[in-house]
């Protein structure tokens, strides 16, 4: 019987693959350390990064739950044409990619970013503003790569961000900050 994940990570990234070389396999690996980790994998349920995270949780025995842009099922398959397997729950949202965004972040206690175009740096955006814990997957192409001059920049700090190229030891960090931020939210005296 699975136990039942206390932490939900968020991974977003490219659904188009305008990724690195191996940014798909290392989306699998985000997801299989999620999974291994006992936390929950959640994604705004659309192909590319997203797809690879949810496969690698869903094939070691994590649990998945897919944020949908869609109003239904057959909306999502049909009219979105996004992938409907490797998902244990999908919550259809009806409000269309920048809604579902804010709505995937916010479901969220800490979010992984690989790769990615502008859709992914809008959900960035949201967890940074949101002030969650933010893992940035390294050496994948897209956006990804853009976000530390994004940060310099905008003058704003970056406490809550982690930068790393290894899948496995930035979960195992980010689930650091979220044990962290609960408590600084949660269990003050």
């Amino acid at each position: 019987m699975r136990r039942k994940p206390n932490i939900k990570i968020g991974v977003s990234g490219s659904a188009a693959n305008n990724c690195a070389p191996g940014a798909y396999k290392k989306a699998g690996l985000v997801g299989k350390a999620i999974a291994k980790q006992k936390c929950a994998c959640v994604t705004g349920d659309t192909t590319g990064v997203p797809l690879y995270a949810a496969q690698g949780a869903h094939r070691n025995g994590g649990i998945t739950v897919g944020i949908s842009p869609a109003h239904s099922e057959e909306d999502h398959a049909r009219r979105y044409k996004l992938p409907l397997n490797d998902m244990d729950i999908v919550i259809y949202t009806g409000f269309a990619y920048s809604g579902r965004n804010l709505l995937f972040i916010r479901s969220c206690d800490a979010v992984v970013f690989i790769c990615g175009r502008i859709g992914t740096l809008n959900e960035f955006t949201i967890a940074f503003e949101d002030k969650k814990p933010i893992g940035i997957l390294m050496k994948t192409g897209g956006i990804t790569e853009e976000i530390e001059q994004i940060l310099n920049v905008s003058q704003r700090g970056r406490k809550k961000i982690i930068f790393d190229d290894d899948p496995d030891r930035l979960v195992k960090r980010l689930i650091e900050l979220v044990h962290d931020d609960h408590k600084e939210k949660y269990y003050k005296k």
